[in-house]
C-alpha cells in the first residue's frame, strides 16, 4: 500500500517508510511491514561507529526484531521518518538504539535487495554513515541484545567463515565497501582534529 506524502494522516508516520526511486528521490510513503513484504525500494541508513583504535562497534540484533533477529550487524540501522532528514534520523536512532551520540558523516549510499526471511525483503536505498566514539554504549534491549568492539581484519575473517551470523546488508557493505568506510573514517578524524 503506497501513500502519497500529501495524503498522510497525522500521527501515522511511525509505521511508514519513505519510498524512493533508483536515484533516491522520494516517491511516496508505504506501511513499513507492507513495504518489506512487497520489496518496494525505500530509504534507510546504516551507521558504522569506530573507536579511537579503529575497532568497529557491532550490535547483535534483539531476539524480538521482526527480521534478522539475533544476527550481528553494524552499530545501528533504521529508516527516517517522513519529512525527517537522513542525518537527523541517523542521530536520533543511534541515541535510541545504542544510548549515545557522536559526530556522524555520510560516506556513501548504495542500493541493495536481500531476502531476510519470513517472506520479507529488504530493498533499500541505504545511506552509510561513519562516526567515532570510544565510550560505553547503553543499548536498548528492545533493539540490541549485545554489542562488541571488533577489528576490521578479524571481522572480515569471521564473516568469511561464519556469514550466517551477520545481517545481509552488513555483509554487503563489508564485502564491497570496507575501503570506503576506512577512507570515510580517516576524513572524519581529520575534520574532528584539525
Amino acid at each position: 500500500m503506497i501513500k502519497r506524502l500529501q495524503s498522510l494522516p497525522a500521527g501515522s508516520f511511525m509505521t511508514n517508510v519513505v519510498l524512493v526511486d533508483a536515484q533516491g528521490r522520494e516517491t511516496g510513503l508505504g506501511d513499513k511491514l507492507e513495504v518489506h513484504r512487497s520489496g518496494d525500494l525505500h530509504r534507510a541508513f546504516s551507521i558504522f561507529v569506530f573507536n579511537n583504535s579503529g575497532n568497529l562497534m557491532l550490535q547483535r540484533r534483539a531476539a524480538g526484531k521482526y527480521h534478522s533477529a539475533g544476527l550481528w550487524s553494524n552499530t545501528c540501522c533504521s529508516h527516517p521518518y517522513p519529512g525527517e532528514s537522513i542525518t537527523a534520523a541517523a542521530h536520533r536512532r543511534l541515541q535510541q538504539e545504542m544510548g549515545f551520540g557522536c559526530i556522524l558523516q555520510e560516506v556513501f549510499n548504495f542500493t541493495y535487495r536481500a531476502e531476510v526471511g519470513q517472506g520479507l525483503t529488504e530493498h533499500e536505498y541505504d545511506h552509510v554513515f561513519v562516526g567515532i566514539y570510544s565510550g560505553q554504549p547503553k543499548p536498548s534491549q528492545a533493539e540490541a541484545q549485545d554489542w562488541k568492539w571488533v577489528s576490521l581484519p578479524s571481522l572480515e575473517n569471521d564473516i568469511e567463515g561464519n556469514s550466517d551470523r551477520y545481517t545481509s546488508w552488513f555483509k554487503l557493505i563489508m564485502e564491497n565497501n570496507s575501503s570506503a568506510l576506512t577512507h570515510g573514517l580517516r576524513n572524519l578524524k581529520r575534520l574532528s582534529n584539525p
